[in-house]
């Protein structure tokens, strides 16, 4: 066993060594013409925005400082939140799975950050390579090639005209200057796709909790970067980067206003992804040794609220970042996210209550975290009032969605399908009803009883169900291939199950006194 172990470590290193390799080519394939030999910054990429000065040198348009350090600081805070579902998880295991648990999510930190910089951004935010395929970006960003860290995208023009900075009367250096006229235009192409990067990275790390305890390490060390590059790199296309869904490929009706489904922060993109493909595996997988018979409580309640603590801590630059600016809908974003999260964090614990009659503290716990999750599309389109409906249905939802999964002997360990995929979305359904012109004039929901709102309400639903559909079916094949072709299947032996994967995969312990 741990010379096949060793034999599938060396085999990834090979792996990405040679890929790598490869897209160093692309990364420098910068021409003498394109200014190079000159030591100048320019990229050559016709997306971002450059200008040519009067000896004929392409410098960089204009970025905005404070909206550059807000970025900056959500970056942070996005990738802060990884190591809080690790701990959120890790609590909620049993003691003899612990540091698998964590180990998974520290793993998907390094393989997602390498991932993304080779081929995970080229292919979510790669331009279409036609108006006809717009199922995943094109290979340009290849190795970040073309990826500036000074300049932003958006076409060039003069600063005093520029959307992004008329809208919020923001300052800006020398208004006779240069300035992006689209969006993200004020901070650098390179930090939105680092930026990028953090979603890409928490969303993988999500799916651990519905098969904890029974996947090899190795065989989810593979999975994890198949199903990165095949389902979330395409939806992320398909939603932010000019893809079908985002792009206007749904419009149902060309004379009104609405031409895709709204998704401020991933609730599409993230959750529904995450949360039906953990199902899945979850189904694949088949249940725990001891499922219903033994029990499997969390082991470490202090530890699953100190990772919700740090989950609803950087979820502000999660939402609120989204923006990509520091404005009035970010500050909008921030509000609703912690009104929706607490209003969701009551409601579970009051139904809880209710139901067992104990107010539960894991159920707070993750109550708060479906009113995050529930939020998260919804969040630069609703205002508090409408963040409370949301909070109150998550909770309720949710909460419902776990006692049918439990009802049906579903063994998605950690309730991701139940909190994630189905508050994911119900908050995509939501957004649909509640969004707020007065919030946001790109959203107009179904409460206006209008027909644009009707059509977005309409757009949303069909955007959320091709999610759910495409994520869980691909995670089916993705596993139910490996299953076939990975030496004694992806899941370890019912000895080391027994034994704890802790010990059998890794030979540590999580508490030596054990």
């Amino acid at each position: 066993m741990k010379n096949r172990n060793h034999k599938y470590a060396l085999l990834l290193v090979v792996a990405v060594a040679s890929v790598s390799a490869g897209v160093m080519t692309q990364a420098f394939a910068q021409t003498v013409e394109q200014g190079m030999s000159k030591g100048d910054q320019y990229t050559g990429n016709t997306n971002e925005c450059w200008y040519k000065d009067s000896s004929g040198n392409m410098l960089p348009c204009a970025i905005d400082s404070g909206d550059t350090a807000w970025i900056l600081t959500s970056t942070s805070l996005v990738l802060f939140m990884t190591p809080g579902v690790a701990f959120f998880y890790g609590g909620l295991a049993r003691s003899k799975n612990m540091v698998n648990v964590i180990g998974m999510t520290l793993i998907v930190m390094g393989l997602i950050s390498v991932q993304w910089v080779l081929w995970g951004y080229s292919l979510a935010f790669g331009p279409n390579t036609s108006d006809g395929n717009k199922f995943m970006g094109a290979l340009d960003y290849v190795g970040f090639n073309k990826v500036s860290h000074v300049a932003p995208l958006g076409v060039e023009g003069p600063c005093d005209t520029s959307a992004a900075v008329t809208s919020r009367a923001q300052y800006v250096p020398n208004h006779d200057g240069h300035c992006s006229q689209g969006w993200p235009g004020t901070v650098p192409h390179q930090l939105f796709a680092m930026f990028q990067a953090t979603f890409a990275i928490i969303t993988p790390a999500l799916i651990i909790g519905g098969i904890i305890d029974r996947i090899k390490f190795s065989a989810f060390v593979v999975f994890i970067l198949l199903w990165a590059t095949f389902v979330y790199d395409p939806v992320a296309h398909w939603v932010w980067g000019g893809g079908f869904i985002g792009g206007g490929a749904l419009d149902l009706n060309k004379d009104l206003k609405p031409t895709f489904a709204l998704d401020f922060a991933g609730g599409t993109v993230v959750h529904i992804t995450s949360g039906f493909s953990a199902l899945a595996g979850a189904l694949i997988l088949g249940r725990r040794l001891g499922y219903g018979k033994v029990p499997m409580e969390p082991h470490n309640i202090p530890m699953v609220v100190l990772g919700v603590g740090m989950l609803w801590f950087g979820w502000f630059g999660f939402n609120a970042g989204s923006e990509l600016l520091a404005d009035g809908i970010a500050v909008s974003a921030w509000v609703v996210t912690n009104t929706a999260t607490g209003m969701a964090a009551l409601t579970w614990t009051l139904m809880a209550w209710a139901h067992t009659g104990k107010p539960s503290i894991v159920g707070c716990a993750s109550g708060a975290v479906a009113g995050l999750v529930a939020i998260t599309p919804a969040s630069g389109f609703v205002g508090p009032m409408g963040s409370l409906i949301i909070g109150i249905a998550a909770g309720t939802i949710c909460y419902g969605c776990v006692a049918f999964k439990a009802s049906r002997k579903w063994d998605d360990a950690l309730d991701v399908w139940g909190v994630h995929g189905m508050g994911g979305f119900s908050g995509a359904i939501l957004t649909g009803t509640l969004a707020s012109p007065h919030i946001n004039s790109v959203g107009v929901g179904a409460w206006t009883g209008t027909p644009e709102g009707y059509e977005q309400q309409a757009l949303n639903i069909i955007g959320a169900c091709i999610s759910v559909g495409y994520a869980f079916g691909i995670t089916v094949v993705i596993l139910k291939v490996m299953d076939a072709v990975w030496p004694g299947g992806i899941r370890v032996t019912p000895k080391e199950e027994e034994i704890g994967l802790d010990l059998a995969q890794h030979g540590e312990r999580a508490y030596v006194n054990e």
